[in-house]
């Protein structure tokens, strides 16, 4: 009997981004956002740049945030064709007042909460004018959240619970709707002025894109304090394989099949300036630590390992312990 393979493609798995400090996206997304590093490592095809992963307390796909911090990388600039907001979901609309009194006490720079699409929303900014926007999961219905990291420094009942609605924008609309309605199965939903609404899966926060449509923008330009690449959820290494071969039919520019030890999967140009990647599920980022002590030593993958002397020579040292301390 033939295997029968889940392509669904289940929402978002993971948002990379660049920043200028390690250490100082580590105190950002730790003391401030109150995430949890759940892995320590290099970025594999650059081992001389840190590769950080804040995630909910489990390491689950769908709540990580990831940051490289290229040695010498400038600027970038914000301009179309471009990842240009990462969204993150919280619980309640009352949670979003209490993350907009948060910023003001920390002089983080933040928006006023305002409503997109029927759900509350806050924008706010890292030290590198990364964009970020907190989404209300009140009344949400789809993709479960995560789970909140048992020491985060934010009352359980404000903190982020995983990745929400990201905004991709792009010059060419048309193009971008085409890609994901009739090549990876995304529904539309609403438009909202430039702002289109894209789910797939369950739908819900943790399934969602904001298309926003910019052709009066100067293309963007890489560096830190922007998105690298957006990643999507598929069940296994099957799954991935078929998006591969389909990917890969339609002539998209792709990487083919990447194994990152703790996921598999496939980059590929969605349009200009918009790297996607494709990754699966597990096996996750407790297969080489423990839940106690995850992020606070460098770990690599087994592929690496015989260049630990030579990548720790590298890499700035910077400590990750004090995360995993119960907070008093």
């Amino acid at each position: 009997m033939e295997k029968t393979i889940d392509t669904q493609i289940r929402g978002l798995h993971h948002v990379t981004a660049i920043t200028s400090s390690s250490p100082k996206i580590y105190d950002f997304f730790t003391n401030v956002l109150g995430l949890r590093l759940i892995k320590k490592t290099v970025n594999q095809d650059d081992i001389q740049t840190y590769h950080l992963y804040f995630t909910d307390d489990m390491g689950s796909a769908g709540t990580d945030v990831t940051f490289f911090d290229f040695p010498g990388i400038q600027k970038g600039r914000r301009g179309t064709n471009s990842i240009s907001r990462t969204g993150f979901r919280v619980q309640s609309d009352l949670a979003l007042s209490f993350w907009a009194e948060r910023f003001s006490a920390l002089e983080i720079k933040h928006g006023q909460i305002f409503e997109q699409f029927g759900k509350k929303i806050l924008h706010f900014e890292d030290f590198d004018g990364q964009q970020y926007q907190l989404v209300s999961d009140e009344n949400d219905h789809g993709v479960a959240p995560g789970t909140p990291w048992k020491n985060s420094p934010v009352e359980k009942e404000n903190t982020v619970v995983g990745l929400g609605p990201t905004v991709v924008t792009v010059s060419n609309y048309d193009h971008m709707k085409l890609l994901l309605e009739e090549v990876l199965g995304f529904n539309y939903v609403a438009t909202d002025g430039q702002f289109h609404l894209f789910e797939i899966g369950e739908g819900g926060n943790g399934a969602s894109l904001i298309i926003e449509h910019r052709n009066d923008l100067a293309d963007a330009i890489q560096g830190y304090g922007s998105v690298h690449h957006l990643a999507l959820r598929v069940a296994d290494q099957d799954a991935l394989r078929y998006w591969i071969k389909k990917i890969d039919e339609l002539e998209f520019p792709n990487s083919g099949f990447v194994d990152r030890f703790y996921f598999a999967s496939e980059y590929f140009m969605a349009a200009p300036g918009v790297l996607f990647e494709l990754a699966t599920d597990g096996p996750g980022f407790l297969q080489d630590e423990n839940y106690e002590t995850a992020g606070e030593i460098l770990s690599l993958p087994p592929f690496l390992e015989g260049k630990r002397a030579e990548i720790e020579a590298m890499v700035r040292p910077f400590d990750t312990t004090a995360h995993n301390k119960p907070r008093t």
